[in-house]
């Protein structure tokens, strides 16, 4: 069922120079094409959309393309939605992107009596929501890139690699990129109802939801390994036997420690067992076999050390959300 919303709302995307031009275009796009279904059932239009950037005028994105904004709002916050767009060296602490002026603007936007309704970034605009200590004790996520710099830099968040869009009360945040567009439709899901929403994606020919996470699209993000210590040698140790039947037991004898002694250093270490250590090496493989032209799964089943085609697709499953087969589909 469709709902309205009891008034209009405005959608104020954030952009600084050296903006990612799809984290702006991507959700006014979704909120536009929103608008063009409510106009087609003779519905109100439900928003609102502003570029803005301190001063207003051209702002200059990353591609080179300049875009037209309006100056930050000093008022009319209140139960609107805010989109802070990633740009370039947002992840950098010493970059003059993000100035002392803007981070005081968004501290003041995202709370108090007369904050924003919703509170947002995409990609790297993640950045400036931390900065500005409205991400302090929550659940959030950045580009894979960019999530270990992020949880480095501000220990107090909960930082997350895989989700394309965390919400977590009235502060929500996306992934890399192309998930505002994904964060967008969720949005209007939550105003409009989902099959409103369904109907938009439908017409951006996007999916309403993506399936599995953005691990998916980086398979460093399932073997990030430590070269020093026991995980990194145990990882060098593994990697040329992947193919074979290996438990904890050959492990542990490998490096003359004890099943349980393993167990202890590999958690202190890199928060794994060794069976999730080996899982994380296995999917690794098979997701580089799948990539490969004319690859099959069957021989990434045999390469990978999988053992089967069920085991290889319950993997794939738990770890990123899509089946080999979807996988192989984009990758491949």
């Amino acid at each position: 069922m469709t709902s309205v919303p009891a008034a209009t709302i405005d959608v104020w995307l954030l952009v600084l120079p050296g903006f990612a031009i799809l984290d702006a275009t991507g959700p006014a796009q979704v909120f536009s094409t929103a608008n063009d279904e409510a106009r087609d059932a003779r519905l109100p239009l439900p928003y609102i959309i502003h570029m803005v950037s301190p001063g207003g005028g051209l702002v200059m994105s990353a591609a080179g393309v300049s875009m037209m904004t309006e100056p930050l709002p000093t008022d009319g916050l209140a139960g609107s939605t805010l989109i802070m767009v990633g740009a370039r060296g947002m992840e950098d602490r010493s970059s003059a992107v993000i100035t002392p002026d803007i981070v005081r603007w968004v501290a003041a936007a995202g709370s108090g009596a007369k904050a924003v309704a919703r509170c947002c970034s995409v990609c790297t605009g993640a950045f400036l929501l931390a900065r500005s200590g409205l991400l302090e004790g929550r659940r959030a996520v950045t580009h894979w890139q960019d999530a270990a710099r992020l949880q480095a830099q501000y220990p107090a968040i909960d930082v997350h690699e895989d989700p394309i869009y965390i919400k977590d009360g009235p502060i929500y945040t996306s992934a890399g990129i192309a998930s505002g567009i994904d964060l967008a439709l969720g949005l209007v899901g939550e105003d409009m109802g989902r099959p409103f929403a369904l109907a938009v994606a439908k017409r951006l020919v996007v999916f309403f939801k993506r399936p599995g996470g953005q691990r998916q699209f980086s398979s460093e993000l399932l073997a990030q390994t430590n070269a020093q210590g026991l995980h990194g040698q145990l990882t060098a140790w593994l990697r040329p036997r992947l193919k074979q039947p290996i438990d904890a037991n050959q492990m542990a004898a490998a490096f003359a420690l004890s099943v349980r002694s393993l167990y202890r250093k590999l958690q202190q270490e890199a928060g794994v067992s060794p069976a999730q250590l080996l899982l994380q090496l296995r999917m690794e493989r098979a997701c580089a076999l799948l990539e490969q032209p004319g690859m099959t799964v069957k021989r990434a089943v045999a390469q990978s050390g999988f053992g089967s085609e069920y085991n290889l697709r319950r993997a794939f499953a738990a770890q990123l959300g899509v089946v080999p087969s979807e996988y192989q589909a984009r990758f491949g």
